[in-house]
């Protein structure tokens, strides 16, 4: 079986014979019953494919979807003109960028489709080019747009270059409205979707798809279709990671499944990583190879976000759906880039339940932000998971809140421009949730919260936090409301850990351990 890593080019997957998995019922769905979508993803999604798959279909190429849904179709597989834009192909850092990638999109059709006259304006000239498309050919235009955000995205913290962009594709994207009776059909992907400063706010006949449950699954694998289409490879996988296969399908679930496009719809796997897995037969972090955008980080810092919050984060549909830049809320765009998803929703107040797909996503990002939050400390500490996991896996909690309380006492107190208190509690998140991944943290109990509990074969951790208090009363908390009760029968030797972290200096100021 080929596997198309990287091939976005439905022509090229199709002639060469890579796999693929059929989303042209889904396809023809928009197709008959609408004219203008738009449709948010995250990156390596699968939307670029889409857009190619839509060029092949409105050019007539029948017998490039022999087998396929779309071959069954009575349809009069005619050749459109086409305008199609990718915006992902270009840096965006300067006033000109976009220009110059509008311009040399416009010159190529304009070279197909001469205009009668000329205009001197990026959104005049496409808008002849447009009609004389239509005119030329006797048939309506169909547009595809990749990527439309791109520019907006690159923008983020430069407010007066946002703006420009925003301005010069909101007047450009206006022209799909004023032209409507010589386009066909119009599709727009892209990462995100701008919300009050929406270049798209003109253009209010553009059905969004993000949030459809019909849609759902329009990009990325399903289930159904995974153990379909992969059955095979799944096998090999299985094989060679001395795994069974139903084994081996649990541990594709929770490595790349997850992602929930609407709150009632079937979970997506992520394509990128599913087809690496497979072409290499090994589970990895194969969509965080690609690197993350500093954008995300950039928002976190620079809005102080308390990083605790965003893994159960809740937002309205309005928020969810839309990006405002000047909004001190980071999570639409982290939510719209495929770092959360969406996990419930709450009926009564209309609001989304926000949290991490899948473990290659939460393990993925928090390792990406740990230089951000952890990478100005003290070399003297010689910060690491793994020394922190060694102590706790050891039995040594005086060793482990030592190793902590250096760690917070060597952050430089200039290390954020914001809130120093919500910033030490980010660090103190990462290093928790990191250790996540090797112990067992965070836990419940029927009278209340322990603020963590961490298990490993041979021990159990039961902390409790305060702030500008004092040790005795963490301690003193614990006790009072039985938390380790429950443990009492058991063999695995339990350690009570009382901490008191000091505002004016900045660390743990004391501890207590029994």
């Amino acid at each position: 079986m080929k596997y198309p890593i990287g091939i976005q080019n439905f022509e090229k997957l199709r002639r060469e014979g890579y796999v693929y998995v059929d989303k042209t019922a889904l396809m023809y769905k928009m197709v008959s019953e609408g004219s203008y979508y738009f449709l948010s993803r995250p990156r390596r999604f699968g939307k670029s494919l889409m857009v190619s798959t839509l060029e092949a279909f409105f050019s007539g190429k029948k017998e490039l979807f022999e087998g396929l849904y779309a071959s069954t179709l009575d349809w009069e597989w005619k050749e459109y003109p086409i305008l199609h834009l990718d915006l992902n192909v270009k840096k965006y850092d300067s006033p000109t960028s976009l220009d110059d990638i509008l311009n040399r999109a416009l010159l190529g059709w304009e070279s197909q489709y001469p205009p009668k006259w000329k205009e001197p304006s990026l959104e005049g000239r496409f808008e002849l080019v447009l009609k004389a498309a239509a005119e030329q050919t006797g048939l309506p235009v169909v547009i595809l747009v990749d990527e439309y955000d791109k520019p907006l995205l690159q923008a983020i913290g430069n407010e007066a270059l946002q703006t420009e962009y925003r301005n010069t594709l909101k007047a450009f994207y206006g022209v799909l409205k004023s032209c409507d009776a010589h386009i066909k059909f119009a599709f727009l992907t892209g990462v995100t979707k701008f919300g009050k400063v929406s270049v798209f706010s003109d253009l209010n006949n553009l059905m969004d798809i993000s949030l459809d449950y019909d849609y759902n699954a329009i990009c990325g694998i399903t289930e159904e279709e995974l153990l379909s289409v992969f059955a095979e490879s799944i096998d090999a996988l299985a094989q060679r990671n001395r795994l069974s296969r139903e084994e081996c399908i649990a541990k594709l679930k929770k490595m790349y499944d997850g992602y929930h496009f609407e709150e009632n719809a079937p979970g997506i796997y992520n394509p990128f990583s599913v087809l690496n897995t497979f072409i290499r037969n090994k589970f990895g972090s194969y969509w965080f190879e690609t690197g993350t955008p500093t954008y995300l980080v950039t928002l976190l810092r620079r809005h102080n976000y308390d990083l605790a919050e965003m893994a159960q984060a809740e937002l309205s549909a309005d928020v969810l759906n839309s990006i405002d830049s000047t909004s001190s809320n980071p999570i639409p765009v982290i939510y719209q880039s495929g770092y959360l998803t969406i996990k419930g929703y709450d009926t009564e107040f209309g609001k989304y339940q926000l949290g991490f797909p899948n473990v290659e996503v939460e393990e993925g990002f928090l390792k990406y932000l740990t230089p951000y939050y952890l990478n100005n400390i003290d070399k003297k500490t010689a910060f690491s998971v793994e020394e922190f996991t060694s102590d706790v896996r050891s039995g040594k909690p005086e060793q482990f809140l030592e190793r902590l309380k250096s760690l917070f006492a060597s952050a430089p107190y200039d290390s954020t421009t914001g809130d120093k208190e919500n910033h030490f509690q980010n660090m103190m998140w990462v290093v928790f949730k990191m250790m996540g991944f090797y112990s067992y943290t965070e836990y419940h109990t029927s009278d209340g919260r322990i603020d963590l509990l961490i298990e490993t074969p041979l021990y159990r951790y039961v902390m409790e936090f305060k702030l500008d208090a004092s040790a005795e009363e963490a301690l003193q908390q614990i006790k009072s409301k039985d938390y380790p009760l429950q443990f009492h029968f058991d063999e695995k030797k339990t350690f009570l850990l009382g901490v008191n972290f000091s505002r004016s200096s900045r660390t743990i100021e004391r501890y207590l351990i029994e």
